[in-house]
């Protein structure tokens, strides 16, 4: 061999070798974002419930100051950015998250919204927020079963207008759907193209049947709507990593494809366990990456 060639070898193979340990690099920093985190207060007279709240929470069971324990819990487990996502009890008073965004920083935080689709005031009232508060990047859905109360179909007039009034707003669509949802939910999708969509909680399996659950997969179709790898806690008890659910996890994340995937609760060690075998660099995408583009931060 020519010393040209043996020269080129040794190029060719430093280059390889710190190639992989740039990859390595990556994975060690790899982002971690976090899309799930509720606030609770037990300051009622600051942070009341809200008269339509789904459900009300003991106060008893609350901080008054839920911030500083969630920052910790950021630092134990390596999260290092979050949205504070607008809890039912609170309905479309946002005081709770507008303060405690107040109180951090936009490169660290940011939050949702919640509306009353039914509220023909909605669309309004999401554009004055949004305006005053643009750290506000989402609105959310809910309807499942057992909280049927929100809307009847996602072909409603004031979901169509909500979700038109998000969408014009620049806002991700969070959806915490259950399965029989899941057909409407993608005739809205479609009605709007390219409005992009987060699926809470891998929709919230256990509240459908498993036909109902193929229109869940089918909504991989539409290549603006991710699936958040999150809620396992909803239908599996084998803390902290959820492993007897890896056939069902397995199948979504091979749906939507590691790009389409986002992780929101539990430890970020859960997308490590479910996807193990992706590349690292997958792995990267869903406990943060992903959301950093779809969120352009």
């Amino acid at each position: 061999m020519s010393q040209e060639m043996n020269r080129r070898a040794a190029i060719g193979g430093a280059l390889a070798v710190a190639g992989a340990a740039g990859v390595a690099r990556a994975a060690e920093k790899a982002l971690v974002i976090e899309w799930n985190q509720h606030m609770f207060s037990s300051n009622l007279q600051k942070f009341p419930f809200h008269p339509k709240a789904a459900y009300r929470p003991d106060p008893k069971t609350l901080p008054a100051d839920p911030l500083p324990a969630y920052q910790k819990r950021m630092t134990d487990d390596g999260i290092d950015r979050a949205l504070f996502v607008q809890p039912e009890p609170y309905g479309d008073d946002h005081r709770l998250v507008l303060d405690c965004l107040s109180r951090t920083s936009p490169d660290k935080f940011k939050g949702t919204s919640l509306f009353y689709p039914k509220d023909s005031e909605a669309p309004r009232k999401l554009a004055a927020l949004v305006k005053a508060h643009p750290r506000i990047c989402s609105t959310r859905f809910h309807a499942h079963r057992g909280k049927e109360m929100y809307l009847n179909s996602f072909a409603d007039g004031g979901v169509r207008a909500l979700w038109k009034q998000a969408v014009n707003l620049g806002l991700v669509i969070e959806l915490h759907i259950g399965p029989n949802y899941a057909r409407s939910a993608g005739q809205a999708i479609a009605a709007f193209p390219g409005c992009k969509v987060v699926i809470d909680h891998l929709a919230e399996q256990a509240m459908g049947t498993p036909a109902e659950f193929a229109d869940v997969l089918d909504l991989a179709k539409y290549p603006n709507v991710y699936m958040k790898l999150s809620g396992l806690n909803h239908f599996a008890k084998d803390a902290p990593l959820y492993t007897s659910t890896l056939p069902f996890t397995r199948r979504v994340i091979a749906e939507f494809g590691p790009e389409r995937m986002v992780w929101g609760s539990g430890t970020p060690k859960i997308v490590d366990a479910h996807m193990k075998g992706y590349p690292a660099t997958d792995i990267a995408k869903v406990k943060g990456q992903n959301l950093k583009a779809l969120l352009n931060w």
